[in-house]
């Protein structure tokens, strides 16, 4: 290999070709954008291309979110039911027979709410199932990536999420992640460290569609769906699917948008409730749907910070995805949905939401088609655009920060399952 001596430093020939080739090459060109922005009254700022259908990857959830507080409401809670099909033998602490759970969908029942079931469990005198853990078609625990993540087979997906709960309700299966799940769900709610929680299960795990069950033992429901659906978009977590799930299918998610975003402008079509795939709207119809969200959130007592991120307050992807925007003097100034697709139609980062300036609020939606290999890159270009809209409005208004979000188990409650007699059980309220 031949050597440049540059001081007292040996250089590759190969090496310092390459640089030069860079420095030849000039700055990096950023890369093309459309976007759409609106003062809070209607009138359009600006626009370049709103009406050309993109893909809008992650803030489709925000459509998801407007849907599921229509038909559920902000103050729904999903209820998992948990049922004894046997007998209840408290002076051996066991449950002779099969513990069957029955669910409406809950979204994001995770580790820390089977912790809640286990201390209630033992509560009742139950440390020891001869049977099975039964769950039914619609209970999940954990994160699965939405339909990227799903298992198609409902049998195997349903066994899945059996020996998932089994393995948290059973100490002796925990994972490394389970402890670290269980100390600091300990800490936060004073749970006392031993004994631990814990329900040994002797006859394994199994799924059925829909188990008959017997006596009812005790019903655990989730925080609400407001603080659910926030949970959802801080983190643009994609098992939002499940929300949709218990309302309706991905093309009625298509009609609802092509009836209230005139769709005349350009197609809407919707393959998933997550963003995942390929979906098509154009960003004034994507400024539309945030207009609508607000509406509805606002009509129900919610303003849009308890339903999106603001920048600067909440963890997830707006802030982590676009720092500038999250420090002085632009935070909170923000409250928006990212959406980021890595491949899938060649690449696409899209930022969409409320902008606090000094001039008034504007609503906008920016977007990078044709962003694969360069995401980074683009993010950073659309951070550019919006500080730049700063600028010319006068500069950044701060916002109200929403409350802490909430862990799964916070503001969940359990209804049911105090105490338990031989063949009985009875019932009081537990939070």
């Amino acid at each position: 290999m031949i050597l440049l001596i540059v001081g007292l430093a040996l250089i590759p020939v190969e090496a310092a070709t390459k640089s030069n080739r860079r420095r030849a090459r000039g700055p990096v060109k950023p890369p093309a954008m459309v976007w759409h922005v609106e003062a809070i009254d209607g009138r359009v700022l600006d626009s370049k291309e709103a009406d050309a259908p993109i893909n809008p990857a992650s803030v489709i959830k925000v459509a998801t979110s407007w849907w599921a507080l229509e038909k559920l409401g902000p103050d729904h809670r999903f209820v998992t039911s948990f049922y004894a099909r046997g007998t209840i033998e408290p002076e051996r602490g066991q449950l002779r027979g099969d513990l069957v759970i029955r669910s409406n969908g809950d979204p994001d029942f995770q580790a820390e709410n089977a912790f809640l079931v286990a201390q209630t469990l033992n509560k009742m005198g139950i440390r020891r199932i001869t049977g099975s853990v039964v769950v039914d078609a619609s209970f999940w625990i954990g994160w699965e990536n939405g339909s990227q993540g799903t298992n198609p087979d409902a049998d195997a997906r349903g066994a899945q999420m059996a020996a998932r709960l089994r393995s948290v309700l059973d100490t002796r299966r925990w994972t490394r992640r389970t402890r670290t799940a269980w100390i600091e769900y300990a800490t936060r709610t004073g749970a006392p460290r031993a004994p631990l929680p814990s329900v040994q299960v002797i006859g394994g795990v199994r799924y059925e569609r829909n188990p008959a069950a017997t006596t009812l033992l005790f019903e655990h429901r989730s925080k609400s769906l407001a603080e659910t659906l926030r949970r959802f978009n801080c983190f643009s977590n994609n098992d939002i699917e499940r929300v949709a799930t218990s309302i309706g299918s991905a093309s009625d998610l298509a009609v609802l948008l092509a009836d209230r975003l005139v769709a005349a402008n350009a197609p809407v079509i919707i393959e998933t409730a997550s963003g995942l795939g390929e979906n098509r709207l154009s960003p004034r119809q994507i400024v539309a749907m945030l207009r609508g969200f607000r509406a509805t959130a606002e009509g129900k007592g919610l303003p849009v910070e308890r339903l999106l991120p603001v920048s600067g307050c909440d963890p997830g992807t707006v802030t982590g995805s676009f720092p500038r925007l999250a420090v002085p003097p632009f935070a909170t100034s923000l409250v928006a949905k990212t959406g980021t697709l890595t491949s899938t139609d060649g690449g696409i980062t899209v930022l969409a939401g409320f902008l606090n300036t000094a001039q008034g609020e504007v609503v906008f939606c920016v977007a990078v088609p044709r962003a694969a290999g360069r995401i980074r890159l683009a993010r950073r270009t659309e951070e550019s655009f919006v500080l730049d809209l700063l600028a010319r409005s006068g500069g950044a208004m701060p916002r109200t920060c929403g409350p802490p979000l909430l862990a799964p188990d916070e503001d969940a409650t359990i209804l049911g399952g105090v105490t338990a007699s031989r063949g009985s059980v009875t019932s009081a309220t537990t939070h």
